[in-house]
């Protein structure tokens, strides 16, 4: 350690008479250390023994201090209290026996001179000792703690009533928060009725005169520290996981104003994937760069380890998706294993809008579906023909077994818009998917081969009546094939993507037979940081096993090698099952984000500042993290106590250094 107080300079003052302000500065500075030049020599008649000073003594005695003109050894704290009383080899003349060293030092530490000069550079700076161990000095210690427990008691409430407004999405603020007002707001209202069961919040409002927390101010700057805790919590939550994901998606709120949603996913210590609320912001402009700045700087913000992001995943918009120059490109020249996925949930809107393009009367049908929620009253009270041919749902009355065979394209996007789903899910679902679109289309080859072959000998209706059948199944027949093009097209699995098929359990035994060589090299390609020999031999072993056969999905696998324990015999696979766990097929949580949106900024509330949005949406997002935060209110009034002083006592003061003295005497 360096200083530029030296041993020299303390022979030569009285440190006993200088000021406190400059005995304290000394102590400060701290006891000289520097690398002594003393070196010994003793010859003996059959070798000669060198000993040279080792700076390594300083660390061992924290007193012991050096001379770098005299080469000596000195007492630092017995040159400041005790130089004319103590031993002078230690406090004025130096030592420099190396020989000997170790024993003067054990016989000095022993000196009760010594150890009470020691003991008053340790409480030089400190209160009076008389004055700590005065009851009065005690007395007002732990009224003043007392006062903080109620303090914080008080402000807990507060905090309580803002985390429930903000978790049932309620506006805060009313017409008129003044006390005798009868719309006061929410938060107001819900103070004074939790004033009626609580005496001492009660007390507090009826008696405080300085700070009494209600205030637009304080409820901002409360709102400030819980966003400021929950963003710790994820921060923390994303340096203990190996890997994350980014999942963003743009909109515009009520007042017109561009709202991005930033979302991280990753995996828990206990194996569970999470989506994770980071918050509403801002962008500089709509162009691609400025989006990716965006993101990139909310990305430094969680960590500084470029190769942790190993997915991000956003809608089919040409600037968030674009090869050349989308955001998902600036994001990977930055971030090398960012991997781009086109939301899962969006291709399939896009597979039902291309299937019912392609015929002039089931595209009229649907232009006259104006919005969602007429689209299910229809359903709902009365389903048309079309409707069910196109959902591909077959006629009751022209079916044997009378029920539906295939699972309906919007069961299929709530499927795909699931928190927990994996790559390996969304793949099983797309062939569970493809597979009833084929077995649907053989079904109406079935029933257009069962049709009554002569028509004309029917009656005249009868005979438009199968013509119209037959029309529309031919139609139905058309989408079929249609679905089942696009769907071959915009789900099959690329790139990076390909390995979730190595963990496709339905594959197992053919893998076993003829092992996906392919597939594994296109993963290490993609990651390049797996250890692709091992990686081989591990997949072997689980193709062979008859235990793995039955887990299904990422998620599943991932917790069944927590489980059992075998994150050291599967350690590169551990690794790999992470990072298909963590990629986002879907940004179905960033649309959900807009939904909250939409409800905390209304028209009544089109004003609200960027900080607050965010954390109002915040604690309704993610409510059930912050009452897994332990001590959450604590923390957040830790924060806010440090933002800036305040009128009301928070801080309580700390009596450990009384008792430690009377440990000590």
């Amino acid at each position: 350690m360096d200083t530029y107080v030296t041993v020299e300079h303390l022979l030569n003052i009285h440190f006993s008479s200088l000021p406190l302000e400059k005995n304290i500065e000394i102590k400060k500075e701290g006891r000289p250390m520097p690398n002594l030049n003393i070196i010994q020599i003793k010859k003996t008649k059959s070798r000669e023994f060198k000993r040279s000073f080792n700076k390594d003594i300083y660390s061992k005695h924290d007193w012991l201090c050096g001379c770098s003109k005299t080469n000596r050894l000195f007492c630092f704290p017995c040159i400041l209290f005790c130089r004319t009383s103590g031993d002078k080899n230690w406090s004025q003349n130096g030592i420099n026996d190396l020989a000997h060293l170790n024993n003067k030092i054990s016989t000095h530490i022993k000196s009760s001179l010594h150890l009470n000069a020691h003991l008053n550079l340790k409480l030089l700076g400190k209160q009076d000792i008389r004055q700590q161990l005065s009851n009065a000095f005690r007395l007002s210690i732990q009224k003043h703690n007392e006062t903080v427990t109620n303090n914080r008691y008080i402000l807990s409430k507060i905090i309580d009533c803002i985390k429930f407004c903000g978790a049932f999405e309620l506006a805060l603020r009313g017409h008129n928060e003044k006390s005798d007002s009868e719309n006061p707001g929410i938060f107001r209202g819900l103070i004074n009725f939790s004033s009626e069961l609580d005496n001492t919040l009660k007390l507090h409002l009826e008696q405080s005169t300085v700070f009494k927390g209600l205030s637009k101010i304080i409820q901002n700057e409360m709102l400030e520290c819980m966003l400021f805790v929950i963003r710790q919590n994820i921060k923390n939550e994303i340096k203990n996981a190996d890997f994350f994901s980014v999942i963003s998606d743009e909109t515009t709120d009520v007042s017109a104003q561009f709202q991005m949603s930033i979302i991280f996913r990753y995996i828990l210590s206990n194996g569970t994937p999470v989506e994770r609320f980071w918050g509403f912001f801002n962008p500089s402009g709509h162009d691609a760069k400025s989006l990716s700045e965006c993101i990139k700087y909310n990305l430094k913000e969680v960590t500084e380890n470029h190769d942790k992001l190993i997915s991000q995943s956003y809608d089919g918009a040409a600037v968030m998706s674009g090869r050349l120059s989308g955001v998902q490109k600036l994001i990977k020249d930055e971030y090398k294993n960012a991997h781009f996925v086109h939301c899962y949930a969006h291709q399939l809107n896009l597979i039902l809008s291309q299937a019912t393009m392609h015929n002039r009367d089931v595209r009229i049908f649907f232009s006259n579906l104006t919005d969602v929620t007429n689209f299910f009253l229809i359903l709902r009270k009365e389903l048309p023909f079309w409707i069910k041919l196109l959902t591909i749902e077959s006629l009751d009355h022209q079916i044997q077994d009378g029920t539906s065979k295939a699972v309906l394209l919007i069961l299929y996007t709530k499927i795909l818009q699931k928190r927990k789903i994996d790559s390996i899910e969304v793949k099983n679902a797309i062939s569970r998917f493809e597979e009833n679109i084929q077995k649907e289309r053989q079904n109406f080859d079935n029933f257009q081969n069962e049709m009554p072959g002569e028509v004309t000998q029917c009656r005249p209706k009868r005979k438009r009546d199968d013509d119209t059948l037959l029309s529309r199944i031919c139609v139905a027949k058309e989408v079929c094939d249609i679905l089942i093009v696009c769907v071959k097209d915009r789900f099959e699995y690329k790139a990076h993507l390909n390995a979730s098929l190595l963990f496709m359990s339905t594959e197992f035994p053919l893998y076993e037979k003829s092992f996906p060589q392919t597939y594994v090299d296109e993963t290490i390609e993609a990651y390049p940081f797996l250890n692709k020999s091992k990686l081989q031999t591990e997949l072997e072993l689980i193709y062979k096993r008859t235990d793995f056969r039955s887990v299904i999905g990422a998620v599943n696998l991932l917790q069944f090698i927590i489980d059992n324990n075998l994150e050291q015999i599967f350690s590169e696979t551990f690794k790999l099952i992470r990072i298909i766990a963590t990629i986002p097929m879907t940004s179905a949580e960033a649309e959900r984000s807009f939904s909250t949106l939409k409800r905390i900024k209304t028209f009544l509330r089109n004003s609200m500042a960027e900080e607050r949005l965010t954390a109002l949406a915040m604690l309704s997002i993610e409510k059930k993290m912050v009452k897994q935060i332990s001590n959450f209110n604590e923390e957040v009034i830790k924060v806010f106590m440090k933002k800036k002083d305040r009128r009301i006592d928070l801080e309580f003061k700390n009596i450990t250094t009384i008792e430690e003295f009377q440990e000590i005497n």
